[in-house]
């Protein structure tokens, strides 16, 4: 199915894309990411490439460093931009994807922030992609609402609303429906170019602008590609510069080697960054994956105390408030507990001790899952930073070193630990691949992030055979006994509840082959991208 019109005549849609959603697909809006694409494709694939190169020096048992060609940026002194008066206070954040209840509750939630999510937690189907487009235009217009005939409810935004930023996929996901010269789109340039396309006159209309959060950036330069999308973008819909403005997920473990050159090479968009800690996890696991002696053990042993990923917590702070910008905490990925008012209580708490470690550490917000969370977060968030923020909080009492960066996670890898991850990551699989991203699984929203652990540390402890708190060694034997021992559990599960549209056999497939590869595939996205 060809687009009309298009002055550029290189656009083309795939054939299996029905519907063309022609309030979002305009001429001017696909010629502008047509423009998008041949300015900044090519080198989008440039740099993926880099990021495999990275990846066999980390093979060859080499660890990140701080970048010495970029030293005199970190040693420095120089801010970045101005801060917008609605995100000066952006104590409790909620994040999640894009369908319509979800963004009115959202909206709606008491949060100061909302990051509406097309990646992580929305599984990329033509359909949430562009319909999740179309609810932000009707947030941003005032004008969402939803009637639920079946439960008869119906939704509609408060007067007062959390400020909307929007996260688009990262650099490594293409957008396979829309075809330009015959290349697969990049996900990414798709997401922030139609959303700046239909909604930046509205929003300076109201005193805001287009806001986003940039996830998985693993490397300064690609930073730095997107600050020249920025600015490309502003010139082309003649927006004055500086006025669209980022927040950067640090969740990958090169990136926290980098903060400060990420900080500058968007120093005239960026207002933050964010502890992305399951991904960071992840990344941490995939980045030394070759390294028998970098074994990561139980994720539920791997926490914000944990060395590793308290230092790079505390370095956010440090970096951002040096640079005038905000240091956002990471997840509470707990929901509420229905039925069962004691381990509700014993959930609540967990957050509650998360989030005020993490105010009293200096941060200057958090993120909640759910919006029952808000009001534990924000309670001590008021309690300990009155102040709209805290970039008084310099510390400048740490030194955080290339080594306190990486430390090896102590702990234990346990039977336990490997079926939940098998259990985990094929139910969430299974999920994604029927179209849905963020999925409540043993009361914690799960999405991308943490499948992707589950995963690759099966992966991990499988390739090094690690030997389990009992004393076995985990092998291939042992890992095909505890599959199928799951796999009878969740389709027994399964037989329960009567769902046709299921996709557990492919779900089990994928999970199979993903821990049984020889070669590591980086995002379990990309494969089972094929299949929605």
């Amino acid at each position: 199915m060809e687009a009309k019109t298009l002055k550029t005549s290189i656009l083309k849609f795939s054939e299996e894309v029905k519907n063309y959603y022609p309030e979002i697909l305009t001429d001017n809006a696909l010629n502008f990411i047509a423009a998008l694409h041949e300015r900044f494709n090519g080198e989008r694939l440039s740099l993926l490439e880099k990021r495999i190169n990275q990846q066999k020096v980390f093979d060859e048992g080499k660890l990140p460093e701080f970048p010495p060609e970029t030293k005199s940026i970190r040693e420095g002194d120089w801010s970045a931009g101005k801060t917008p008066e609605d995100l000066q206070d952006r104590r409790v954040e909620i994040t999640g994807p894009v369908d319509r209840k979800m963004v009115i509750n959202a909206l709606n939630s008491g949060a100061r922030t909302f990051m509406a999510d097309l990646e992580d937690s929305t599984a990329p189907t033509w359909q949430n992609v562009i319909e999740g487009q179309q609810n932000l235009i009707d947030a941003n217009n005032k004008t969402i609402s939803l009637v639920d005939s079946d439960r008869g409810k119906s939704y509609s935004l408060n007067n007062e609303t959390a400020v909307l930023m929007v996260r688009p996929r990262g650099l490594h996901l293409n957008e396979r429906h829309i075809l330009i010269n015959g290349e697969e789109t990049s996900g990414s340039l798709v997401d922030f170019g139609l959303y700046v396309f239909h909604n930046r006159q509205t929003l300076l209309k109201n005193n805001t602008a287009p806001y986003f959060y940039l996830p998985k950036l693993e490397h300064y330069t690609e930073a730095r590609w997107w600050n020249e999308v920025f600015t490309f973008a502003q010139e082309f819909l003649e927006v004055p510069k500086g006025t669209f403005k980022a927040t950067v997920l640090i969740e990958t473990i090169t990136a926290s080697f980098q903060l400060d050159e990420i900080i500058y090479e968007l120093k005239d968009h960026i207002v933050g960054l964010n502890c992305g800690r399951w991904d960071y996890i992840f990344s941490y696991i995939k980045k030394f994956r070759n390294h028998p002696n970098f074994v990561v053990p139980n994720r539920d042993q791997v926490t914000m105390t944990t060395p590793f990923m308290e230092a790079y917590s505390k370095l956010v702070i440090q970096r951002c408030h040096k640079r005038g910008i905000h240091a956002i905490g990471g997840m509470a990925a707990q929901i509420p507990i229905k039925n069962d008012e004691k381990a509700n209580a014993a959930a609540i708490e967990k957050v509650r001790k998360d989030k005020e470690r993490e105010v009293k550490n200096g941060h200057d917000g958090t993120w909640v899952a759910h919006p029952a969370l808000v009001e534990v977060a924000l309670t001590e968030f008021n309690k300990h930073m009155p102040m709209p923020n805290q970039l008084h909080v310099t510390r400048e009492d740490m030194n955080i070193s290339e080594e306190d960066l990486v430390e090896i996670p102590k702990g234990t890898v346990t039977e336990a630990g490997i079926r939940k991850n098998i259990n985990v990551g094929i139910l969430y699989t299974e999920a994604w691949l029927r179209g849905h991203g963020a999925v409540a699984l043993y009361n914690l929203m799960e999405d991308a992030a943490t499948a992707e652990i589950s995963r690759t540390q099966v992966w991990q402890w499988l390739k090094h055979e690690v030997v389990l708190e009992d004393g076995r060694k985990f092998n291939t034997e042992l890992y095909i006994d505890l599959l199928n021992d799951e796999v009878e559990k969740i389709l027994k599960e399964y037989r329960g509840n009567s769902n046709e549209n299921n996709r557990y056999k492919l779900a089990i497939e994928l999970f199979d082959k993903l821990v049984l590869a020889e070669k590591f595939e980086e995002f379990l996205t990309l494969p089972a991208y094929q299949y929605i």
